[in-house]
């Protein structure tokens, strides 16, 4: 062979090279790629978190306003809880609609029964623990309340032993034994700071349904979380709006119908008319509870959805002890002795409660950092 024949095939050679070669700017690197949806994981994370702190803190010391000011209504503050879910709707509009291919309609039939029968069950199951929640608050001081809240974690943490297969470690049994202790201290507690008309029977029953409440939130949120894995299967953003928005119609038609038989609609208007501060006043405080219970629902689902139930109520106890500091401040509770310790061991359970979580979920996803699927 020539030379000029070598260097053709040397320069024919060379060009297939540099064709089959891929473009630096087609290059996606699987790093950056994972880097991205550790970024986008934690934003959501972050979101929600904030969602949980800022909607239940908010949500509590209006709910002990209503009725430092002339609410006395339970189901009228019930409602409240749940039934703000129209603003959501909205939300729909960022999911992109898909067809849903079933395998025969008598499967499809069934799914949506079993679908359906679980969103009817959840939403009558918070109508109660709602009404348990209304009682508590009216009867006891919100930072009393706030500080027997924090024992949600307990009962979360048995109900997902059962429900959710979540193991006990020291970390979790210390956190236990912290946070029932501290249930206990308030439970024979004698509070001289009563809310105004409350006798101690009622602060008995307050109490009562204070801790029925607290077990009520913990055994909703295992379910949910069982719900998501085992029912739905699904971790997209249309199933976390449904688990908001569904349960809460149920749970609103429920209360409606429970305001409408106790007769307490027929003190509503004159409730508005006698409330201290005002009747604008009034419908602002019954709309922004609404409202901020409602920024609260899309944080716990959220976070239930993409991490765990526990997660998701350890965050929620994180801002309890927050409650308490401002029912002094703007409701001017008195902070004795018994609630600093309870407070300090409820703040100790927490903390421990929370590393375990915190290890369990970085040995979760240490290689895996998921994102709102844009499905619906």
């Amino acid at each position: 062979m020539g030379e000029a024949q070598k260097q053709e095939v040397q320069i024919t050679d060379w060009d297939k090279k540099e064709t089959s070669s891929p473009q630096p700017s087609t290059i996606i690197s699987p790093s950056n790629t994972s880097i991205l949806r550790q970024f986008e994981w934690r934003i959501l994370i972050t979101l929600f978190i904030l969602f949980v702190l800022l909607g239940q803190t908010a949500a509590i010391l209006l709910g002990r306003l209503y009725y430092n000011n002339g609410g006395k209504s339970k189901w009228m503050a019930t409602l409240v809880q749940v039934a703000g879910f129209p603003v959501l709707l909205p939300l729909y509009k960022l999911v992109p609609t898909k067809k849903i291919e079933n395998d025969t309609p008598t499967t499809h039939h069934l799914s949506c029964i079993k679908i359906a029968s679980m969103y009817i069950f959840l939403g009558l199951f918070m109508a109660g623990m709602c009404m348990l929640y209304s009682i508590g608050l009216q009867y006891m001081p919100v930072s009393t309340f706030s500080l027997i809240s924090s024992s949600q974690l307990t009962f979360n943490a048995l109900f997902a032993f059962f429900i959710n297969s979540q193991k006990f470690t020291p970390y979790i049994i210390n956190s236990v034994v912290l946070l029932t202790i501290s249930s206990a201290l308030l439970c024979f507690h004698s509070d001289s700071s009563l809310p105004k008309g409350v006798s101690k029977k009622e602060y008995a029953i307050g109490f009562i349904c204070t801790i029925g409440c607290s077990a009520g939130y913990a055994l909703s949120l295992s379910l949910t979380q069982y719900a998501f894995q085992r029912l739905l299967k699904k971790t997209n953003f249309k199933a976390t709006v449904d688990m908001i928005i569904y349960p809460a119609l149920v749970a609103s038609v429920a209360t409606v119908v429970g305001l409408l038989v106790s007769g307490e609609w027929k003190t509503l208007k004159t409730e508005m008319h006698k409330y201290e501060l005002g009747k604008v006043s009034y419908v602002m405080t019954l709309l922004w509870t609404a409202l901020t219970w409602q920024l609260f629902s899309i944080g716990v689902v959220g976070l239930i959805n993409k991490v765990s139930s526990l997660f998701s109520n350890v965050v929620a106890t994180l801002g309890l002890p927050i409650v308490p500091v401002l029912a002094v401040i703007f409701f001017h509770d008195s902070m004795d002795g018994v609630k600093v310790v309870a407070m300090v061991l409820a703040i100790w359970g927490f903390v421990s409660y929370g590393y375990q979580q915190y290890l369990d979920h970085k040995l979760e996803t240490e290689n895996h950092f998921p994102t709102f699927d844009s499905e619906a």
